[in-house]
This record gives structure tokens, C-alpha cells and sequence, in this order.
């Protein structure tokens, strides 16, 4: 139900939404060498997405044994954005990079806004089928929000929908934590994991808009890249935090939306491959 005006008016940020997908696959040859099955690691590297309802399904489809460590694991560290990520990109970027004041974005049409999520979907359905039921119904819900001819649907999507299924969803995963599961090492290994996940996904966005901070000659600011890792909209309030501690005059939240939703989709497609490689 998020707004891609962002993404739209600077579809260069689809990159940064890349970059910081990198966590998931790093964690992902990470629990290999600690003895998880590639099912197993496929569903703790995706915590690095920072998006719990793609992990919840993965780990539902790969590993559904592992559900109740792993919906802990990602939801906490969606929760801890504001902690875990500030340090990590003010060790990564110059106090001159994070006062970089970016241009404003362009104004992004309706029309534009409708037609996007359609296209996103279909490339995304016949690239990766796998990745279809993830990126289709965060494009549907996308679609409810921008025809503005479905006002009704949309703001039961947005408030009671959304509600019911939040109760439904922790109940069932609550129950799913039984002891001999969750009261185990690999419990530990998986938040541990989790961590590493997402702060390589935090360290590969910014250091990717560190890149495109020089190749644009200083139009970019690389804080923006730590809002790759997906948790809408908070990880882009921690870059605009941080930048406006840097430079008062800094406002960099719709900047930051761009790679931000670009890693909700990044993270589905990176969700799609494992699927695919290991869905059976």
C-alpha cells in the first residue's frame, strides 16, 4: 500500500535496492558453513530483507520447522532499525557525504503511478514464475491504492484486513514455537545470522551509494542506500534521521522511499530464486 512515486521519479535507486540485498546471500553461504541445509539458510538469509511476510513465506514453503525462530529473528531486527543501522552508515560514509543535499525529485503522474505496478508484475511473472504470488500481491495492493476506484477495497486492505491478518499470522506463528525447536543452539545461530544479515544488507546499500555518489560527481547521497534493505517506511526515516543530524537542511525520507521500496521487491525476486533453486 506504499506510495512508488519515488522509485518512479528515480528509477536509478532500483540499484541501491539491489545492492542491499547483498546480506541475503552472503548469510545464505554463511549458514551453509554452519551445517543448515540450503533450504534452512535460504530462509535465514532472506531475514536480511528485512521484510517479514516474504521471510514468513519462504520459510513456510522451505523450511517450516524453523518458522517460529525465523518470524523472531526477522521481526525483531525490523524493530531495531533505529539501532542497528545509524552506526553502521556513519562508519561507512564522510560527514561531508551524509550533509550532501540531493536535488528534489520530479513530480510523478497517476497514470504512471497505475501503469507501473502492471508492468512490474508481468516482467517480474515471466522472468521468475516463482516470484509471482510475492511481487503480484504487493503490486495488487499497490493497484487498490493508486485507481482511486477502489476506496472501499483500499482502506480495508490498509486498516482491517490488515488487522485481522496481523492477529491471525502471529497466532499461528506463536504456535508453531514449540520447545524442542526454539529452545535449541540453532535458535542462536539464527539470530545471529539475522544480525549479520541485515547489517551487510545496511553496509552493501551505502556502500553502493557511495559509488554512485562519485560517478554522479556528488549529486547522491549514500545514506540513502541503507533504506535498500526493505523495513517500509522505517529503514528511510533512519536515513533521513541521520542526514538531517548532519545538515539541518538535509530531507532526504522520499530520496531514501526509492531504494526502500525497490528492496521489497528485490528482496520477493531474491525470495522467487531460492524458490526456484530450492522449492523442489
Amino acid at each position: 500500500m506504499t506510495d512508488f512515486g519515488p522509485l518512479i521519479a528515480n528509477p536509478k535507486s532500483i540499484l541501491l535496492g539491489a545492492a542491499a540485498q547483498l546480506g541475503i546471500f552472503i548469510t545464505f553461504m554463511g549458514a551453509i558453513l554452519l551445517g543448515f541445509t540450503p533450504e534452512e539458510a535460504s530462509s535465514i538469509g532472506i531475514i536480511g530483507g528485512a521484510d517479514g511476510p516474504t521471510a514468513l513465506y519462504l520459510t513456510s514453503k522451505l523450511a517450516p520447522h524453523l518458522l517460529g525462530p525465523i518470524a523472531v529473528a526477522a521481526y525483531s531486527y525490523m524493530a531495531l532499525v533505529p539501532l542497528i543501522q545509524p552506526p553502521i552508515m556513519k562508519v561507512l560514509t564522510t560527514k561531508e557525504e551524509r550533509q550532501i543535499v540531493m536535488e528534489q525529485l520530479r513530480p510523478v503522474s497517476k497514470k504512471e503511478k497505475i501503469i507501473f505496478p502492471v508492468v512490474v508484475t508481468v516482467f517480474c511473472s515471466l522472468l521468475l514464475p516463482s516470484a509471482s504470488s510475492l511481487v503480484g500481491m504487493l503490486m495488487f495492493g499497490n493497484l487498490l491504492r493508486e485507481t482511486l476506484v477502489t476506496d472501499r477495497l483500499s482502506k480495508t486492505a490498509q486498516n482491517d484486513l490488515m488487522n485481522i491478518v496481523t492477529i491471525f499470522l502471529g497466532i499461528t506463528v506463536g504456535a508453531t514455537a514449540n520447545a524442542e525447536t526454539f529452545l535449541s543452539p540453532d535458535t542462536l545461530k539464527i539470530m545471529f545470522l539475522g544480525l549479520t544479515a541485515f547489517s551487510i544488507g545496511t553496509a552493501g546499500g551505502v556502500l553502493f551509494g557511495k559509488v554512485m555518489c562519485k560517478a554522479t560527481g556528488g549529486k547522491v547521497n549514500p545514506l540513502i542506500g541503507s533504506a535498500g534493505v526493505s523495513a517500509v517506511p522505517m529503514a528511510a526515516r533512519v536515513s533521513q534521521k541521520v542526514g538531517q543530524e548532519a545538515n539541518p537542511r538535509n530531507f532526504l525520507l522520499m530520496h531514501a522511499m526509492g531504494p526502500n521500496v525497490a528492496g521489497v521487491i528485490g528482496s520477493a525476486v531474491a525470495a522467487g530464486l531460492f524458490l526456484n533453486f530450492f522449492g523442489g
